[in-house]
């Protein structure tokens, strides 16, 4: 909005010429969702224990989740928020890559929105059934991967980090190859966010991370001389992922050990959602594989989980997800945390490292 207002000024007023940057433009899109968490995050948190949003602890879990009954959850409101706002206000909103990711945001957000609300304000324990809410994010990906494949020049090829030679096109397929990417992205950060800070740190990374792939991406000489697949418009998602990244660190503000306000399902199907569509647009899917590594264990140590106690009769962890393997064996929660945040940051550089590895 902001950038349609102030940037034809420049023609008459110099100054304004500097809202054609996607650097200046991200930074402050990055500084304004900070902003926003800031300041509306005690309200949102006031409100939600108005409504009586309290989390429900699982009795079978770790005994040292009891004390966080009562908990405010849904916080994940906040996060969207501080992504949406900030993007409408910087980004050029005729680019469809911005509308398209955020109607994935905003779409899986909703549809966590409605399970949490069931479950915590109408206490209903059941809140959204499984199948319910993947019928919604499964029609939201399709309807986002069909939008995609309208776009004049969006590839449908799929390229490996390397094997700069191994792109294959998938035509129409791609729609549903994307589909798998944005609906596993979501339900993985989902199932990771089970600890204080522990899904929003590695989400917070991971945008960053995604950040550089789209400006990149967005580049044309610096894509090819990358040897990575030039997106045309892709680098005006720089500006979301910056957005992303404020709003990550200021909900973390909150977050942290011990928490004041949980994210919910809103916040960690509508973040995973967004990351999986940053890796679809920036054609980077296969390295989310990489970024989001502390996702991918997280939601394999559930399908492992799942498939031998029901074969073997036996359990691989003694919780699942992980984290929880972890907290039964007598670590510390704060200290899981920083660990996961800490293999993280070496998944984002080892991904990173990639692109001169083409």
């Amino acid at each position: 909005m902001l950038y349609h207002l102030l940037y034809p000024l420049a023609s008459s007023v110099h100054f304004f010429n500097i809202f054609r940057y996607l650097t200046f433009r991200t930074i402050y899109a990055t500084i304004t969702a900070l902003v926003i968490a800031f300041i509306c995050g005690p309200w949102i948190i006031r409100k939600l224990e108005s409504l009586q949003a309290k989390q429900v602890i699982r009795t079978d879990g770790p005994e040292s989740h009891l004390k966080k009954m009562g908990t405010p959850t849904m916080g994940g409101v906040l996060i969207l928020i501080s992504i949406i706002v900030p993007t409408l206000l910087w980004a050029d909103l005729s680019n469809p890559y911005i509308w398209a990711t955020l109607f994935i945001i905003a779409g899986y957000g909703l549809v966590g929105f409605v399970d949490d609300y069931k479950k915590v304000v109408e206490k209903n324990p059941k809140g959204l059934s499984p199948r319910q809410k993947m019928f919604w994010q499964l029609l939201l990906a399709i309807a986002a991967g069909v939008f995609l494949y309208t776009v004049p020049g969006f590839s449908t090829e799929i390229y490996f980090p390397f094997f700069k030679w191994l792109h294959p096109d998938l035509g129409i397929f791609y729609i549903l190859f994307a589909t798998l990417v944005v609906v596993g992205a979501s339900n993985a950060v989902n199932l990771t966010d089970g600890l204080d800070g522990l899904a929003i740190g590695p989400v917070t990374i991971n945008a960053g991370t995604y950040l550089l792939f789209a400006y990149i991406a967005g580049h044309a000489r610096l894509a090819n001389y990358l040897q990575i697949p030039p997106v045309q418009g892709a680098g005006e998602l720089t500006i979301l992922c910056g957005a992303m990244v404020g709003a990550g660190l200021g909900f973390l503000w909150y977050n942290s050990y011990p928490a004041e306000v949980f994210m919910g399902d809103v916040g960690s199907l509508s973040l995973g959602g967004g990351l999986g569509m940053l890796a679809v647009i920036t054609k980077q899917e296969i390295l989310l594989v990489i970024v989001g590594g502390v996702f991918v264990v997280e939601a394999l140590s559930v399908i492992f989980q799942v498939g031998s106690y029901k074969y073997r009769g036996k359990r691989i962890f003694r919780m699942a997800p992980i984290h929880h393997h972890f907290e039964l064996k007598g670590v510390a929660e704060p200290k899981i945390i920083v660990r996961f945040w800490i293999i993280t940051i070496i998944m984002a550089l080892v991904a990173i490292s990639t692109l001169k590895m083409r």
